[in-house]
Formats: C-alpha cells, sequence, structure tokens
C-alpha cells in the first residue's frame, strides 16, 4: 500500500520505495502530485504536475550535451590548426588548391621499405646523400624505408626517383 509523504522524514524502511506504487527503485526523485510532494519511480514520475519542469530540465540536459560536443569539436578544430600551424606554411594549398591525381602515391610492394634501404646501402649511400642526389627531402626518404609512405604523404615522385637510382621495383602491379 502506498504512503505518502508529510515532507518529514518519518521512520520505517521505506527509503528507496516509490511513495505512489510502493515499489523498490534506486531512482526515485521528487514529484508533485495532486499537491503532495512525493518521491516517485521513473514509472510513476508522468503522473507528476511538474512534467513540464522535467520536460525543461530535459531539454536543458540536451543542451548541455550539445554545448559539451561543439566544444569538444571545436577543441578538436583548434588543436588541427595548431599542428598545421606549427607543421609548416599551408598557404601553397590556398593558392594552388589540392591535386591529389598529380602526384599520386602507387601501391607498393609489401616490403617496399626493407628494399629501399638495402639497396641505398648496397650503393654506399647515406639517407642525407641521396636525398642530395635526388633533391628530395630526407625525411621522404626516412618514411619511404621505415614503410610509413602513405602516412607521410609520400608522393609518387619520389618512389619513382628511387626506383630509377637505385633500380628497385617497388610498385605493385
Amino acid at each position: 500500500m502506498a504512503k505518502y509523504s508529510t515532507g518529514r522524514s518519518g521512520g520505517g524502511d521505506d527509503g528507496d520505495s516509490c511513495e505512489l506504487c510502493g515499489k523498490q527503485s534506486g531512482k526515485l526523485r521528487k514529484a508533485n502530485v495532486a499537491g503532495a510532494d512525493l518521491l516517485v519511480c521513473p514509472d510513476c514520475a508522468p503522473h507528476s504536475e511538474n512534467r513540464s519542469k522535467d520536460r525543461k530540465r530535459s531539454q536543458q540536459d540536451q543542451q548541455r550535451d550539445n554545448t559539451e560536443v561543439s566544444r569538444k569539436k571545436r577543441a578538436a578544430q583548434t588543436a588541427a590548426k595548431m599542428y598545421d600551424a606549427q607543421k609548416g606554411d599551408a598557404k601553397h594549398w590556398e593558392e594552388k588548391g589540392t591535386s591529389y591525381e598529380k602526384d599520386r602515391l602507387p601501391y607498393l610492394v609489401s616490403d617496399y621499405g626493407d628494399r629501399v634501404e638495402d639497396a641505398r646501402q648496397d650503393a654506399g649511400l647515406t639517407v642525407e646523400d641521396l636525398a642530395a642526389e635526388l633533391d628530395i627531402d630526407e625525411d621522404d626518404i626516412l618514411a619511404v624505408e621505415q614503410g610509413r609512405a602513405t602516412r607521410a604523404g609520400v608522393g609518387g615522385s619520389v618512389v619513382k626517383k628511387l626506383e630509377e637510382r637505385l633500380g628497385l621495383s617497388l610498385v605493385d602491379e
């Protein structure tokens, strides 16, 4: 049998029971039912006269969640901008645009990094020497030798120069 609250904490061990239906629940909340303030379970909460307040709270919670998401999104965008600014000047992308087909990296054989490193060492060249001779960035050669050409954004022209100079076939056809 349900009991009604007088607003005072009385005796008994019904601290986690709905005051409307008597159901045991750990999710009780305050509701005004027929002028009485009761602790009710989620099933009885729709009987509350505070439904519009509950709806407003729900909308406020949703707005808070959306604000949190947009704040995280802005933080990620800011971090990306800072990374780009730290990495170098990106104005060339604005001026020239992007052409991914222009210097596209071809599919490479699975052990391309080891092949390039072995051939370079067999030729008696250091990374610095090879980079200077081919007029390419040392970091690009290191990226190829370490097997991370795709992640480093190495272009197909670099791979072609390495193939020609070192007498290799790196493209997986």
